[in-house]
């Protein structure tokens, strides 16, 4: 059994509009999902005794997810991760994007799906969130109509993205949340122990987009087909930590992503997605400036993000899994999150 309740989460400025919050519950699970953004605000798991704890990092009011913020728990499109110098160029045409993170555009532009007021419908099991982005928006062309589904099973939080376009354009949509499984506001995630199924990796040039490469893991620090203990496995490979698209499975069918346990709590997260990525971040520039939930406050590696997506600048690399939705197709992809103790 799931439960579905709706309150108001807060105004928007300048009569902006109402943001609404969704609790969806079951015996296992309990999530928080607003309509801006479509964002996980929180996610409360139990550990090995029975203790509920909230292992998204965010914050409680509306006004914190309306500062500049690291897309906490956010739905982002219309295309999630980085187009080198936000440009590509589609049947002939030339096409330039906002620059919001340079020297590239980074998960849609300066507002992208997660600043936008979405359209929710309350299902028995969750919610589905609906919008239209305009054509030319943050430069993309034709419209794109975008349905994001929430759905609750016993431990596992189902989401389902699905699009249609009026004209070609490059679609790619994830969720970033940034999880801890010891709880939000706990200092960080070095005792996690992640285990990732990919055999390559795409290295990335020093603005994070990839060199075009799609290397294997073995022998590598992004070797995570056995898992490791993240802060041991970082020190033992002098890294500062991923932001890097792990390559997965390339079949449109349901495929194990990642499995991340915490010993202390017992709480295990496992991942299974259509996607043929996933962005493993580990909150690399999380620096402990924004104050979140309970007053927690979020340094450097205090959560990690599992962005199950399309490879990063597909749109610029042929040879990348295709990104592009044309008139008459359908984007769908689903993404499980599945919650259990170990």
């Amino acid at each position: 059994m799931v439960s579905v309740t709706r309150n108001v989460f807060g105004e928007l400025p300048l009569g902006g509009g109402t943001v609404e919050k969704f609790q969806l519950q079951s015996d296992q699970l309990r999530v928080d999902i607003i309509s801006w953004g479509c964002t996980i605000t929180a996610l409360e798991v139990k550990d090995r005794q029975g203790k509920a704890s909230d292992v998204v990092l965010g914050f409680a009011e509306l006004e914190g997810y309306l500062q500049k913020q690291p897309y906490f728990g956010a739905v982002v499109g219309r295309v999630a991760n980085r187009i080198a110098k936000g440009t590509f160029t589609l049947d002939g045409k030339k096409y330039q994007l906002p620059i919001n993170r340079e020297p590239n555009s980074l998960h849609g532009g300066l507002r992208g799906f997660d600043k936008v007021l979405w359209t929710p419908e309350v299902l028995s099991n969750g919610v589905r969130f609906s919008r239209v982005s305009p054509d030319g928006e943050e430069g993309y062309p034709g419209e794109l109509k975008v349905w994001v589904t929430y759905t609750l099973d016993g431990g596992e939080l189902v989401v389902n993205y699905r699009a249609q376009a009026s004209q070609a354009t490059p679609v790619n949509l994830t969720n970033h949340s940034y999880f801890n499984l010891a709880g939000q506001g706990s200092p960080n995630i070095y005792d996690h122990e992640v285990t990732i199924g990919a055999d390559t990796f795409l290295p990335v040039d020093d603005t994070l987009i990839p060199t075009g490469d799609i290397a294997p893991v073995q022998g590598t620090a992004f070797d995570l087909r056995k898992p490791v203990v993240l802060g041991t496995h970082l020190q033992e490979f002098h890294i500062d930590g991923f932001d890097h698209n792990f390559c997965l499975k390339r079949s449109k069918e349901k495929h194990f992503c990642a499995r991340v346990y915490h010993s202390g709590s017992g709480r295990v997260l496992e991942v299974y997605t259509t996607q043929p990525g996933v962005q493993f971040y580990t909150g690399n520039f999380l620096d402990g400036t924004l104050k979140g939930k309970s007053g927690a406050v979020y340094p450097r590696h205090s959560g990690f993000c599992l962005e199950t997506q399309n490879w990063p600048d597909a749109v610029n690399q042929p040879h990348f899994p295709p990104v592009l939705l044309r008139p008459g197709e359908e984007y769908d992809h689903t993404t499980w999150f599945k919650f259990s103790v170990a």
